[in-house]
């Protein structure tokens, strides 16, 4: 496990695409009972530790994920998820350049249980939610490129879905129209980053996650921060 960071409030770990952030079907331990266990070693604790989980992330999907030490900081930051006040910003590598360089993609997403699947329209549907994110190319190689993303919505597979509608699917993201998968099961979309006032001290905290050990990633990352 990557603690990225960590003080007596909340920890935040860089989640890899084969991790789950909390408990499902598959009855695979989750990331919040990995760091929960880790912890515990650390600070050698005899009883119960808590870890309040703040957001989520697909299981596909590798980066940065904040959890809670204490129920102040979670009743907090879950407020401040709810009002946007932590900033997202995730990159996605696609194979398809989009027609404009910088955007914003606003659709209506409409949620198929069944399939676990997300549907978007240009208008408004019965059940269907609003969503919006900004987008930009940040860096590009010969046969893929590089998105930046700022989540201004939290919907259901919304990254997947409105870049897939925009013609621009993610790397190894099968679902919502990429021809292949990658070869860690993983898509290639990272929680690169988040910002946001620290829920008890106050201070400004921004965490930023290393993208995977994968050299495609690797690559991409050296062009934005050279």
């Amino acid at each position: 496990m990557e603690v990225i960071y960590e003080d007596n409030h909340i920890i935040a770990v860089n989640k890899t695409c084969s991790e789950i952030v909390q408990g499902d079907k598959t009855g695979d331990k989750p990331l919040s009972d990995i760091v929960k266990d880790w912890l515990k070693v650390k600070y050698n604790k005899p009883g119960n530790v808590f870890v309040g989980v703040t957001h989520r992330l697909d299981r596909p999907v590798s980066g940065l994920v904040l959890f809670a030490k204490t129920s102040k900081a979670l009743s907090r930051l879950n407020e401040m998820f709810r009002e946007g006040g932590v900033k997202k910003t995730y990159w996605a590598i696609v194979r398809n350049r989009p027609s404009q360089d910088e955007g914003e993609l606003v659709h209506y997403l409409v949620k198929n249980e069944k399939q676990n699947k997300s549907y978007a329209y240009p208008t408004e549907k019965p059940q269907s939610k609003k969503a919006i994110l900004h987008y930009k190319l940040i860096a590009s190689s010969d046969n893929y490129h590089l998105l930046e993303v700022d989540l201004k919505t939290g919907r259901h597979h919304q990254i997947r879905c409105q870049l897939a509608k925009m013609g621009c699917p993610i790397k190894g993201d099968l679902k919502y129209g990429f021809d292949r998968s990658n070869k860690d099961g993983g898509i290639s979309l990272h929680s690169r980053r988040a910002s946001f006032v620290h829920p008890v001290s106050k201070e400004q905290i921004d965490i930023v996650a290393p993208v995977p050990n994968d050299p495609l990633w690797k690559m991409f990352e050296t062009a934005v921060t050279k």
